[in-house]
Formats: structure tokens, C-alpha cells, sequence
């Protein structure tokens, strides 16, 4: 009886030096704590704004609540759907970090509008000077005796934000009369006051300014138009003195060259 009591104390304290062993040889890995006490998570509720045929995103705000560095991993059950950026990190003591988690545009809407996808945050304490490099799948490993701390999250679809609604002119005529009820009157005599005075406002081409300003432009016309016809007119008389000057020229010519001749003859039969 007490040989098989001391074998059972022997096994317990090789399985707690091999347990004590294991955590030295991770230097990444320090104590565990408990559920809730590392990690805060905000929203553990992932809405998305669902519209088809467009990429939707989402943040994810994680505040670690410890003086110590907290290594974290995100994981989904549909991982071909969502990119969670970084699915992996380390947030520093009494820091937020954020992770963005995008879906990928659908080309079909979900019936009813629900989404049975999941996501789970898992967290462990890690030691000063670990970075996203070094954190592995083997720090949230369970069966190595290490506390992982694990949040799970939903994903639910929303109705995308609706773009707010021109107001019609009609609805405000129509609101006037009552504005006017509840402010005495002081909202029905500014509206009567400005139809009045719009009614009092002429077309700009009855006035007479505007009649004085179109006759002295019509007058200024005609006059361009009969300078312009004036110069037309001793423009072609010039071209037409131009062509009988030059015309006379050759006449001169031939009369001169036919005195000469005649001249010539007159000396030769003389001679």
C-alpha cells in the first residue's frame, strides 16, 4: 500500500516538472489567467451593413487589460469569406489594438437576412519583447497546459445606411400654415410678404433702363451696318480706278511706238 501511494506522489511530481519544463522551454508563453481577464472585446456582435456585389467591413477593437503583453489570434468558421487583418498579433499592456475584419462581396442576399458564421478571439499572456513575428498556433494550444483565454463572436446583417431623402417643395408650402399657427402669425406674414414682393418684380426687358439700353444698341447697329456699306462701296470704286489705270498704260505704249514708227519712215524715205 504504501509502495503503490509513493509510484502515485512520483508520477505527480514528474508530470509537474515535465508541465514546469514545457512553460520554461516557450519563453513566449507566461502564466495563465482566467476567462475574461485579458482581452476586452468590443462588439462581440460583428454587424455588417449587407449590400450585394460589394466588399463590407468591420473593426474589431481589442483592449488588453493586463500589464503584460497579450498575444492574440482571430479564427472563423467560413475563412474563405471574411480577411480579418492581422488575424494575429500582440497588443501591449493597457493598449487597444485594432483588427479590421472585411467579407467579401456576395453575389446572392442570405434568406432572412441571417448568418450563421462564427468567429472566436483566443488570447494568452505572453512575456516582454514579443512581437507578431513571434507569435505561433502552438502558444494557444490547450493540450500543452497553457490557459487560453476565448471570446466568441456572431455575425449578423444589417440594412446598409439609406441616404437622407430630398425635401420636396410641396412639403414645405404645405408645413407653412402650420408654422404660422405656432408662431402667432410671424411665419404667414414673411411668406405673404415675400409673394408680394415677388409679384411686385418686372421682367427686366420692361423696364426702362432695359428698353432705353435695347434702342441705343439697335441704333449703334444700323449705324456699323451703313459704315460698313459706305466703306464697301469706295472699296469697289478704288479696284475699279486700279483697272483702268492699269488698262491706259498699254494704250500709251502702242501710241508712242506707232509715233516712233511713223518717224522713222518719214526719215528713211527722205534719205
Amino acid at each position: 500500500m504504501s509502495l503503490s501511494l509513493s509510484l502515485l506522489i512520483d508520477g505527480l511530481v514528474s508530470l509537474s516538472l515535465s508541465v514546469n519544463r514545457s512553460r520554461e522551454e516557450s519563453p513566449a508563453i507566461l502564466i495563465g489567467m482566467s476567462n475574461s481577464e485579458l482581452l476586452s472585446v468590443e462588439p462581440l456582435d460583428l454587424q455588417f451593413p449587407f449590400e450585394l456585389r460589394k466588399q463590407i467591413s468591420c473593426s474589431l477593437y481589442l483592449t488588453n487589460k493586463t500589464d503584460n503583453h497579450v498575444a492574440f489570434k482571430v479564427k472563423t468558421t467560413n475563412p474563405k469569406k471574411y480577411c480579418v487583418r492581422p488575424n494575429t498579433g500582440v497588443v501591449l499592456p493597457r493598449s487597444t489594438c485594432e483588427v479590421l475584419v472585411t467579407m467579401q462581396a456576395q453575389k446572392e442576399a442570405p434568406s432572412d437576412m441571417q448568418c450563421k458564421d462564427k468567429f472566436l478571439l483566443q488570447g494568452v499572456t505572453a512575456s516582454p519583447g514579443v512581437t507578431a513575428k513571434d507569435v505561433t498556433p502552438e502558444m494557444f494550444s490547450k493540450e500543452a497546459g497553457y490557459l487560453v483565454e476565448e471570446t466568441k463572436l456572431r455575425v449578423t446583417y444589417v440594412a446598409p445606411p439609406q441616404p437622407p431623402s430630398p425635401v420636396h417643395e410641396g412639403s414645405e408650402e404645405g408645413s407653412s400654415p402650420r408654422a404660422s399657427v405656432s408662431d402667432n402669425g410671424g411665419q404667414a406674414s414673411e411668406f405673404s410678404f415675400q409673394r408680394s414682393s415677388a409679384d411686385k418684380v418686372e421682367p427686366q426687358e420692361n423696364t426702362p433702363e432695359a428698353r432705353a439700353l435695347i434702342t441705343k444698341l439697335t441704333e449703334e447697329k444700323q449705324s456699323a451696318i451703313q459704315l460698313n456699306n459706305k466703306l464697301q462701296r469706295e472699296l469697289d470704286q478704288l479696284r475699279r480706278d486700279s483697272k483702268r489705270s492699269q488698262s491706259g498704260i498699254p494704250l500709251m505704249y502702242v501710241l508712242l511706238v506707232g509715233l516712233i514708227g511713223l518717224i522713222l519712215g518719214y526719215i528713211m524715205k527722205r534719205t
